[in-house]
């Protein structure tokens, strides 16, 4: 029931996506595209809801409730910084607004960018694992948590990796090619500007 209910919510996810989105530049709906769009964050609380009651109802602590927190700390993570990302290109696209700035490719803003997608991992990471403890301590004596504590291990593994990585963008700097100009500041930023 909760793997049904995370596919559910990661399709429910792209479908108000775009319904937000295509509320907003296609029908110049702005309050529906942004009531559309406070919707995702209810996707989360149903999960988290629906989770917590499986496990009171003396479901056997699995895989499955380890994956809903870690969707649930990718989501809190990365949702609002993916939705800024695909408003960015559909102002552009659907709205004749100016393209997306993309991440910068070269040196130092490469380094800070990468850091700071770290970072967003840090965070999904800290929020899964929160998760995870609660399920733990949830779950006492009772059950079998064994689950759900190699799932915060996985946790710590990927965002010791993906540091690493980051962490590569500072060390071996990828350099510009040759004869290119420098960009303005506008690179600096991973954050595409919305047009309203």
């Amino acid at each position: 029931m909760v793997v049904a209910l995370i596919i559910a919510c990661e399709v429910g996810f792209w479908v108000l996506l775009a319904l937000g989105l295509g509320a907003r530049y296609l029908l110049k709906w702005r309050r529906t595209s942004v009531v559309l769009l406070l919707c995702e964050p209810v996707l989360e609380l149903v999960l988290f809801a629906v989770t917590a009651y499986d496990l009171k109802n003396g479901a056997e602590p699995g895989w499955e409730h380890g994956l809903a927190a870690l969707y649930i700390g990718y989501t809190v993570a990365y949702g609002h910084y993916t939705i800024r990302w695909l408003d960015g290109h559909a102002a552009h696209r659907l709205a004749g607004g100016p393209p997306p700035v993309k991440p910068p490719r070269h040196g130092l803003p490469r380094a800070a960018h990468e850091g700071r997608m770290w970072l967003r991992t840090v965070v999904g990471g800290a929020v899964s694992s929160a998760l995870l403890l609660a399920a733990v301590w949830y779950v006492g004596d009772e059950g079998d948590a064994s689950a759900l504590e190699a799932t915060q291990g996985a946790v710590l593994k990927v965002v010791g990796i993906h540091g690493l990585i980051a962490l590569t963008y500072l060390v071996w700097p990828k350099k510009a090619p040759a004869g290119s100009a420098p960009k303005g500041r506008g690179e600096l930023r991973d954050q595409p500007r919305r047009c309203d």
